[in-house]
């Protein structure tokens, strides 16, 4: 069966995931971009559109950052990472962060309490929004991968119901030094997680440490 598996997911010192205050020009609220600043100096990134100060890096954060769309046939995300609005639609002028031409290129089911049509991009991204459990959303976006493997691209969430379902086969964190004191934790409520998988730590010159879980 295709694996169900989690890539760059960054999270502060103390666990959280994304800072507090979403809005459209803040998408990971007052943490700003300290997360992910890791990731804008590689190909891969740099491939999405994100651009870093330096000539960019091969090394470990790479090595990592590159394997996320390898063999990855469905996403399954929650609504905060598709848009910042909560609540039924105002309207559905919002497409998501991406533009256009969305980096995914698979279909991708996006969890929401209200659903909307489906919606085909570019780059053979189309959007699935369903009101349902991850393990059912897991069912719907295995059917699309066509065997190939299922990503959980988040949100906090999102991660968070997959892990205490059971339902992931590899995840990729990335723990960066920076304290936020608040916004959504992806710890809670998944005391005994070391227990279900193997963890490998692999600093890296950035500053981030890398962090592979494997189930056991």
């Amino acid at each position: 069966m295709s694996l169900v598996r989690v890539h760059n997911f960054s999270v502060s010192l103390d666990g959280f995931g994304t800072g507090e205050g979403q809005t459209l020009e803040a998408p990971f609220g007052h943490a700003g971009s300290r997360l992910m600043e890791w990731a804008f100096e590689t190909p891969t990134f740099r491939a999405m559109g994100l651009h870093g100060v330096t000539e960019g890096s091969f090394g470990v954060d790479e090595a990592f950052a590159g394997s996320w769309a390898t063999g990855i046939g469905a996403e399954i995300m929650g609504r905060n990472k598709f848009g910042p609005q909560r609540g039924p639609w105002l309207d559905e002028e919002w497409t998501g962060w991406w533009g256009p031409d969305p980096v995914f290129h698979t279909p991708v089911v996006v969890l929401t309490h209200h659903p909307r049509p489906t919606l085909e991009m570019a780059g053979g991204t189309t959007f699935h929004f369903v009101d349902t459990d991850p393990v059912s959303a897991l069912a719907l976006a295995r059917e699309l991968a066509g065997g190939l493997d299922v990503r959980i691209g988040g949100g906090v969430s999102t991660v968070r119901q997959f892990l205490a379902a059971d339902l992931i086969d590899r995840m990729h964190l990335v723990v960066v030094p920076v304290l936020l004191g608040r916004g959504e934790r992806l710890w809670d409520g998944l005391e005994g997680l070391d227990e279900r998988f193997s963890i490998e730590a692999t600093p890296s010159p950035s500053g981030v440490v890398h962090l592979a879980f494997a189930r056991r």
